[in-house]
């Protein structure tokens, strides 16, 4: 379901929540910045022009920015019950210290996280998202893609991180359901904010209501469990 970005998708608003009442989950499929990188920024900025050209790079950080101003002007513009919203992070893990990283992030200048830190003062609750341990394989495929990028290896782990990133990406999209499904309650709102080759479908609880305001969703449905 896709509905104006003006308007959210349909939420409760106001008093204790009757039992009964659905649970809403609002998907911002989104794209990371340089500043979401952290330590590996620098590495992936610099492969990324040897690829498409300092112009080519420059384009993609304008696009970038420009789909940032759409979530944060369509969020802005949204009455909800701030103190019944959830707000999931990709990339944020359950670790206990999920307002450290989301602060150092902001700090960074990272668009995401700082909208994050707005929507927490509004009284919407960060929470941790993700299984660390995917995460740290996820960093550690990419980090010895970056290291060997234009090597003789290059071609080859490239090929290989394609096929790995491809399962970790669906045992993250479980994990991410699974972490949704068992922390939103009813009559509560969450707002996911997941990169653009991500897909919850088939993972998630009957009961939720999932809706795309912004984009439709970009990848393919992973097989139900």
């Amino acid at each position: 379901m896709t509905t104006s970005a003006n308007t959210p998708p349909s939420t409760s608003t106001g008093g204790p929540s009757p039992r009964g009442e659905r649970r809403s989950l609002i998907h911002l499929p989104i794209i990371h910045t340089q500043a979401d990188m952290g330590a590996l920024r620098g590495a992936i900025k610099e492969m990324t022009i040897r690829k498409l050209g300092r112009a080519g790079w420059e384009r993609n950080v304008h696009v970038i920015d420009e789909i940032w101003t759409r979530i944060e002007e369509a969020i802005d513009s949204w009455a909800l019950p701030w103190e019944r919203v959830r707000l999931y992070q990709d990339g944020l893990p359950v670790c206990g210290r999920e307002m450290e990283i989301l602060t150092d992030l902001a700090k960074a200048g990272s668009r995401n996280h700082r909208l994050l830190l707005r929507l927490r003062e509004r009284g919407a609750i960060l929470m941790g998202t993700e299984s660390a341990d995917l995460l740290v394989r996820e960093y550690k495929l990419v980090k010895e893609l970056v290291g060997e990028e234009g090597s003789a290896k290059s071609a080859r782990l490239e090929a290989r991180y394609q096929t790995q990133s491809r399962a970790l990406l669906k045992q993250r999209d479980q994990a991410i359901a699974e972490r949704i499904n068992t922390t939103l309650r009813r009559g509560e709102t969450g707002l996911l904010f997941l990169g653009m080759l991500h897909s919850l479908e088939g993972w998630l609880d009957p009961d939720i209501h999932l809706t795309h305001p912004l984009f439709p969703p970009a990848a393919a449905h992973h097989p139900p469990p």
